[in-house]
């Protein structure tokens, strides 16, 4: 919902901004250069200021004694601060994501060359040796062997 007809509540609040932003004596022309009455832009201000633009909402004391001029300046400076701020901001996480998207692309890139591998290696490993041929040999002189022949004697 907008304040206005042909005018985004953004709209409103960066003419707003703007406005507080002009010299004495070049408001008027400022608005006429923007096809914009003074009763409607008194009512926008009020609006921003005091008021919720995004739902349309006007406070219902209004006038222009509602916010004091160096309020509404100190609100229009720190609303471009936050705007400075917000575009930083925007720019850092557009840079952190074509990082992102840089990495996923190597990594892409690298699990792709491993499938290749990996698909190159033949189907069956060679034919290992059994860990129990590897071991020593045993010999009939083993100690346990010995034993085991002193018991059959003594039977």
């Amino acid at each position: 919902m907008s304040i206005s007809p042909g005018f985004t509540p953004g709209e409103i609040r960066e003419l707003v901004v703007e406005y507080e932003l002009v010299p004495y004596g070049q408001k008027g022309p400022f608005l006429a250069a923007r096809g914009v009455s003074t009763h409607q832009f008194r009512r926008w201000q009020a609006a921003v200021f005091v008021g919720d633009l995004d739902r349309a909402l006007i406070p219902r004391e209004g006038g222009p004694m509602t916010v004091p001029p160096a309020r509404r300046r100190a609100l229009a400076k720190a609303n471009a601060a936050k705007q400075d701020r917000d575009e930083a901001e925007l720019a850092h996480l557009r840079e952190r994501v074509r990082e992102l998207e840089a990495t996923n692309e190597a990594l892409g890139k690298a699990i792709g060359l491993l499938h290749a591998m990996n698909a190159q290696e033949p189907d069956e490993a060679p034919p290992t040796s059994d860990p129990d041929d590897s071991s020593t040999s045993k010999t009939s002189s083993s100690p346990s062997s010995a034993r085991q022949s002193d018991r059959s004697v003594e039977r």
